[in-house]
């Protein structure tokens, strides 16, 4: 059953009726918010503001936007000094390369200087489709979520997106915020909670627990409705805060359900599914499979195409949850 203190859109499974837009709209238009809340916020590029969005912050303030042209180490360097003299800076890139690239910069000039640059990673995920394995980031919320000082946010569509934007300009620290290029299904209103450090319960389910982050949200619903039909409820947590996370909610789940699937669009090393995983050894151990890429590199196709293939469709979801449930028994 859905859980109704998630406040989700009604028409969730009617595809007919479903809005879809890419989470960098969401950023997009969370950081124009941001920029008329707060003039410290500034903006920089590595000559990709239309792809990440930033060309909105461009547009209402040209005065405090700063195109680095293709040098993204530079632009974590330079953004690094502009908030050690009291800026918030954004920085903007494809995640391949920032913070794919620039991981070192960011690591030395903002997480050991513990300064509140904001980090946006988009074109994330293997649904970039044609563009293919160099701009395919599935590392990248690993690369962060290690980093010290650094807060991770996986927004699942992209009304959650421009909240986690407007959160990200209130944290006193680094924060990495990872978007999507194609269009994903908006499953969140305005009304959805959203807090940093906070899971929530979109579905509620006795048999066993998937828990997501990012655009395959809507994927892990479809598949927990289409379970219900087959007599089996899953619960359904959206975990779009990978650091910090959210032990408490997991952990509260997993000893209600009794069995774990982690579903994200990434390498399940150093991800959610690990995060899930490191949960669960230290506060409640129960079986857990792991839906997401499998140590090997993205390639070029379409992005329905490619989630499939790499495993990260209903049906996949499904068969996992199927799977550590006869694990549990």
């Amino acid at each position: 059953m859905i859980n109704p203190k998630a406040k989700l859109v009604e028409n969730l499974f009617d595809k007919d009726r479903m809005e879809f837009l890419p989470t960098r709209d969401g950023f997009g238009k969370g950081l124009v918010e941001a920029g008329e809340k707060d003039e410290r916020i500034v903006v920089l590029c590595a000559d990709l503001s239309e792809s990440t969005r930033s060309q909105w912050f461009k547009d209402k303030f040209p005065e405090r936007y700063i195109q680095l042209g293709v040098a993204e180490q530079n632009m974590a360097t330079v953004a690094s000094g502009l908030a050690n003299y009291g800026k918030i800076p954004f920085i903007s890139s494809y995640a391949a390369f920032s913070p794919g690239r620039n991981n070192e910069q960011i690591r030395t000039t903002i997480c050991i200087n513990n300064v509140p640059v904001k980090i946006a990673g988009a074109h994330a995920g293997i649904s970039v489709g044609p563009d293919g394995a160099t701009h395919q980031a599935l590392e990248d919320a690993g690369l962060m979520r290690m980093l010290p000082n650094m807060t991770v946010l996986v927004p699942c569509d992209a009304v959650e997106a421009k909240k986690a934007t407007l959160a990200a300009a209130q944290l006193p620290g680094p924060v990495y915020i990872r978007f999507g290029r194609e269009k994903s299904a908006i499953v969140t209103t305005e009304d959805t909670p959203f807090e940093v450090g906070k899971a929530q319960v979109f579905r509620q389910g006795k048999d066993a627990t998937i828990i997501s982050a990012g655009m395959l949200v809507y994927n892990a619903l479809l598949a927990a409705e289409e379970l219900s039909k087959e007599g089996i409820e899953a619960t359904v947590i959206n975990s779009p805060s990978l650091k910090p996370f959210d032990v408490e909610t997991i952990t509260e789940s997993a000893k209600k359900t009794g069995a774990v699937v982690s579903v994200e669009e990434h390498q399940i090393v150093g991800g959610l599914g690990s995060a899930v995983a490191e949960t669960l050894a230290q506060n409640h151990p129960v079986p857990q499979e792991f839906i997401g890429v499998h140590d090997r590199f993205g390639e070029s196709g379409e992005p329905d195409e490619l989630l499939e293939a790499f495993g990260m469709g209903v049906g996949s979801i499904k068969e996992a949850v199927k799977k550590v449930m006869k694990r549990k028994k």
